[in-house]
């Protein structure tokens, strides 16, 4: 995902800047989680605010996250092959805004309070 999301938008490497070299396994385990307790979103809400308050440091605006979201689905693709149905990706893409819509929410609340 990040291979894809640097080369089709290269802006958004700067917000990559400081992050540990396991980042790609953190998103894998939020977006396990997410899928897991996506009926149960509270069960989430510390590791939403976590997730917030990191993204308001790395400067995430609300403009990255259909960038973010455009190459997490070009990787769900890729790795799917042919598993991912256009009904398997239009699920992840709610899904993923659902979830995305939350965070810049939060991520609104934390910037307007610095």
């Amino acid at each position: 995902m990040y291979e894809i999301l640097f080369t089709d938008f290269p802006q958004t490497e700067v917000l990559f800047e400081g992050a540990d070299l396991s980042q790609h396994k953190k998103l894998a385990v939020a977006i396990s989680a997410y899928a897991q307790n996506i009926d149960n979103l509270e069960v989430l809400s510390y590791a939403i605010e976590e997730i917030t308050k990191t993204h308001v440091l790395a400067k995430v605006q609300a403009e990255h996250y259909p960038m973010v979201g455009l190459s997490l689905l070009k990787a769900i693709k890729h790795v799917l092959g042919d598993i991912a149905t256009d009904e398997v990706l239009d699920a992840w893409r709610e899904a993923y805004f659902f979830l995305a819509d939350i965070l810049i929410a939060k991520e609104k609340e934390l910037y307007a309070q610095a």
